[in-house]
């Protein structure tokens, strides 16, 4: 499957910022199942850009603007060609391993409630996985409001909706009390946001099973991930895997607008 994206984020600042550094995790990488056929980043001020990879293996790309500046905005536009996945990703750089997704975060912390409903879950560790999958789908009606990003995986348990951040978040401290590793993923999703008056990067988790591999889920939709997802950026929580990251020099308020369209092309391979 062939799809488009574009991705565009807007800062406006109250007052002139005298420099602005931010860390974008906004490329993604060649796998087994997806080719990036073409991408790139623009910036409509006077920008260095500085591209790199984390530790994780995500594609990075350093942002340095010197001020004074009122405002930002960075568009993201590219084509990626997707395979069938049968959920299981390949091919990915994966400098870490897997045992080290099996820590928490301050974020990804599972709390007890989080830990008996993960219990609940039986089998052998893919049918584990599989079973919360559906199990938070279930639990939770799903919200396409604005994440709040401070929010941890067991404040969002005492919720009654959740976003797809606070699913990914949730299923992986899930996980992860099961002694599976498992790690937050952003990207894009061709189905996922339709619903949303103001779509934006979508989230997802991946675990580990031994002898398979890292294994996509997508507890949102209670469904593993397929050839409509593209994969961006993973970490141990949703902090560590946002697209936009950064500091500024300068006094006064931010305000933050994103917004992105993923659009299956005419004539694309199946």
């Amino acid at each position: 499957m062939r799809l488009s994206i574009d991705h565009l984020t807007r800062y406006r600042f109250s007052q002139p910022q005298a420099r602005i550094v931010q860390l974008l995790r906004l490329t993604p990488s060649d796998t087994d199942d997806q080719t990036i056929v073409s991408w790139r980043i623009d910036v409509d001020c006077d920008a260095r850009l500085r591209e790199g990879r984390d530790g994780f293996g995500n594609r990075t790309t350093m942002l340095y603007i010197d001020g004074p500046i009122t405002g930002i905005e960075i568009a993201v536009a590219g084509e990626v060609l997707t395979g069938e996945v049968d959920g299981v990703v390949k091919g990915t750089l994966e400098p870490l391993p897997p045992a080290l997704f099996a820590r928490s975060t301050d974020l990804t912390r599972a709390d007890a409630a989080i830990a008996a409903f993960a219990a609940a879950a039986r089998g052998a560790p893919r049918a584990q996985l599989e079973s919360l999958n559906t199990a938070f789908a279930k639990r939770f009606a799903l919200s396409h409001a604005r994440p709040d990003h401070g929010l941890t995986a067991a404040e969002a348990f005492a919720r009654e909706t959740a976003t797809p951040r606070d699913m990914a978040q949730m299923f992986v401290a899930a996980a992860r009390s099961l002694g599976l590793p498992a790690r937050y993923v952003s990207g894009h999703c061709l189905t996922c946001e339709r619903e949303a008056e103001r779509p934006t990067t979508h989230g997802w988790a991946e675990a580990h099973v031994e002898g398979e591999g890292w294994i996509g889920f997508d507890p949102s939709f209670a469904r593993p991930i397929d050839q409509t997802y593209v994969r961006v950026a993973c970490g141990l929580d949703a902090a560590q895997a946002a697209p936009v990251a950064g500091s500024r020099l300068g006094a006064g308020r931010e305000w933050l607008d994103v917004d992105v369209q993923v659009e299956r092309m005419n004539g694309g391979e199946q």
